[in-house]
C-alpha cells in the first residue's frame, strides 16, 4: 500500500486577513490550535478555502512554513501547490518539501486546461519531481477540467500519487474510479455534503470546510464510520446538512469566513474579487449556526 497522509477529517483552513488585507498570522495560529484541540486530523494550507489565487508566491511559502511550525507534528500538514503551469507547480512542490509539509494537494490545470493525456503527463512530471505523497484535487466546477476514471487509473500507477480529493459531485464516476484503482488511490471527499457517500465507496476521509465550525463532529462522522457505526455516522451527516447548505450559500470561502468571525475569531474579509455576503444570506447562515448552538 502507498503512503497514506491522513485518515479522517482534514480542515481546508482559511487564511485570516487584517483589515488592510495582509495575512493575520497570529489568528491563523489560534485557528490551527483550536482545530487540533477539537480533533481535526490534518491541516490543509493554501487550498481554495485559503484564497490561494490571491496569494503571492512569498505569502504561500510563509503560510506553509507557519502551519508546519504551528502544528509542530501534532497532525500532518498538506500544502496546496497546484497551478496551471507544470513548471510552477513543480517549483511550489519543491518549496513545500523544504518547508516541512507532509503532503501535497495539487489541483488540475485550469483555464488552459489540457487533454486526458496531458493530465497524466502533468501529474507524472510533478510526482517525479518530489518524494512527498501527492493528492490530486479534482474540482471541475472551478477548473473546467474533468478527470475520467480511466485517467485516474493511469495516475494511480505512480508511486507518489496516493489519493484524490473528489469535489466533482459525480458519485457514479467516483465509484468507477474506485473500481479501477482499488487500493492504489485513496479517496477523500471534497464535498461536505458527500462525506458519507464517499466513505461508503471506500473513502478514507474528507478535506472539509465544515470542520471550521464543528471539527469534532466531522472527525466523529469519519471515526464512527470506520468503527462500523454507520447509522450514527449517517445521523451526523444528515443532521449537519442545513449548516453545510448555509456554508455554501455564497462562493466559498465567503460564508465560512463570516461564520468564523461570528464565532469570535478574527478571520477578516476575503480579498477581492470575493466580496462580503448579502444581508439575506448572512441571516440564513446565522440561523443555521444558532440551530447548532454555535452562537448565543
Amino acid at each position: 500500500m502507498k503512503q497514506r497522509i491522513f485518515t479522517g477529517a482534514g480542515v481546508a483552513i482559511l487564511t485570516p486577513m487584517h483589515p488592510n488585507g495582509s495575512i493575520h498570522f497570529e489568528e491563523l495560529g489560534r485557528l490551527i490550535d483550536w482545530q487540533i484541540e477539537h480533533s481535526t486530523d490534518a491541516i490543509i494550507i493554501c487550498g481554495t478555502t485559503g484564497e490561494t489565487p490571491t496569494l503571492s508566491e512569498e505569502e504561500q511559502q510563509q503560510l506553509i512554513r507557519f502551519a508546519v511550525e504551528r502544528a509542530a507534528g501534532r497532525v500532518p500538514v498538506v500544502a496546496g501547490t497546484g497551478n496551471n503551469d507544470t513548471r510552477k507547480t513543480i517549483a511550489r512542490c519543491k518549496a513545500a518539501k523544504e518547508l516541512g509539509a507532509d503532503g501535497l494537494l495539487v489541483v488540475t490545470p485550469y483555464y488552459n486546461k489540457t487533454s486526458q493525456r496531458g493530465i497524466v503527463a502533468h501529474y507524472n512530471a510533478v510526482a517525479d519531481a518530489t518524494d512527498l505523497p501527492l493528492i490530486v484535487y479534482h474540482i471541475p466546477g472551478r477548473t473546467g477540467l474533468t478527470i475520467a476514471p480511466k485517467t485516474f487509473a493511469e495516475l494511480a500507477k505512480h508511486p507518489n500519487i496516493v489519493a484524490v480529493k473528489e469535489a466533482s459531485g459525480n458519485v457514479s464516476a467516483i465509484a468507477e474510479t474506485r473500481y479501477l484503482c482499488g487500493d492504489e488511490l485513496d479517496c477523500y471527499s471534497g464535498e461536505d455534503a458527500q462525506i458519507l457517500p464517499i466513505l461508503s465507496l471506500g473513502g478514507i476521509g474528507v478535506i472539509s470546510v465544515l470542520s471550521h465550525l464543528v471539527p469534532k463532529q466531522v472527525h466523529d462522522m469519519c471515526a464512527l464510520y470506520f468503527e462500523g457505526k454507520t447509522a450514527e455516522s449517517a445521523a451526523l451527516q444528515i443532521g449537519l446538512m442545513d449548516l453545510i447548505r448555509a456554508l455554501f450559500i455564497d462562493v466559498n470561502p465567503i460564508p465560512v469566513k463570516e461564520a468564523v468571525n461570528l464565532m469570535g475569531f478574527a478571520a477578516g474579509q476575503c480579498r477581492l474579487p470575493l466580496c462580503p455576503m448579502s444581508g439575506q444570506d448572512r441571516e440564513v447562515l446565522i440561523s443555521a449556526m444558532r440551530r447548532h448552538g454555535l452562537l448565543a
